[in-house]
């Protein structure tokens, strides 16, 4: 479809749209931008090829939707990322790496869920690729709650889910949270199943910042978790993104889980795409 200047395909059957003949290096007309957000709220990602960008141009367009997230929390070599940074497949040398520091993003999540105010919207811009592989896997989590049955959404409604950068990294097997880490992000407590604030839907919210169901026993909560989980990351409810040069992919992060793919020689081939968050707010 075409959206007056936008031409709009879609990315999948399930969510996701490609939007083509946009140069986002320029200012967006006030029209051309709105359209955006409009295809941004219906379709939940968004794929602009053949992009340009640099660090102040990718900051700039994730600012169209709201504050852009300044980051707090250490990374494994002790740094801290700026606000539009890079993420690798790299070592602490510069080569890539089976194993890469931030071996965390290849399990299901949605981003920042372990704040207070937790992520609206990431932003990656493909610098270096592999020749193939290396894809980004969406799965939909409107979609997948509205497939549960009444009862079971019924027995969700009310029920918290304490979302833990702690966790997180000891369950991934990432460098473990410092004390700063810990005192700047502790655990927070999130809706089992939200509501999202400009359409209304309800989706699951989950993945791996979840440790446990308030209220529940750990035994019983982590099982309901891990079914959740399993169901709302079948097939039917996923979006494959296979990296183009040049691409920009934005996400919905209140009604999506992602992760990376291991699908390419990551001892080979380089794999480094840019990365800007906007913040959101508190989960209802």
């Amino acid at each position: 479809m075409t959206i007056a200047s936008l031409d709009v395909s879609p990315a999948s059957k399930t969510m996701g749209a490609i939007i083509a003949g946009e140069d986002l290096s320029r200012q967006l007309a006030a029209a051309a931008t709105e359209m955006i957000k409009q295809a941004f709220r219906d379709r939940h990602v968004l794929v602009f090829r053949e992009q340009k960008l640099n660090q102040e141009q990718m900051y700039s367009i994730a600012s169209v939707f709201g504050e852009v997230e300044q980051h707090s929390v250490q990374q494994a070599n002790g740094t801290k990322w700026d606000a539009v940074h890079c993420i690798t497949n790299l070592d602490a040398r510069g080569r890539p790496a089976e194993r890469p520091a931030t071996s965390s993003t290849y399990f299901w999540h949605t981003d920042k869920s372990f704040l207070q105010v937790p992520a609206l919207l990431t932003m990656l811009h493909a610098v270096e690729l592999p020749p193939a592989g290396g894809d980004t896997e969406f799965a939909d989590m409107t979609a997948a709650y509205q497939a549960l049955p009444d009862p079971m959404k019924k027995s969700l409604a009310g029920l918290k889910a304490v979302q833990s950068l702690e966790y997180m990294r000891r369950h991934t097997g990432s460098a473990p949270a410092t004390e700063e880490d810990i005192a700047t992000a502790p655990p927070v407590s999130h809706p089992l199943v939200r509501t999202h604030p400009e359409t209304g839907a309800k989706s699951l919210y989950i993945g791996m910042y979840s440790s446990y169901i308030e209220g529940m026993p750990d035994n019983e909560g982590n099982r309901l978790l891990q079914d959740l989980l399993a169901h709302a990351t079948q097939e039917r409810f996923i979006y494959r993104h296979a990296w183009k040069p040049g691409d920009l992919v934005l996400w919905d992060n209140r009604c999506l889980l992602h992760r990376a793919s291991k699908n390419y020689e990551m001892a080979k081939y380089r794999r480094v795409l840019m990365r800007v968050v906007v913040r959101g707010s508190i989960p209802n």
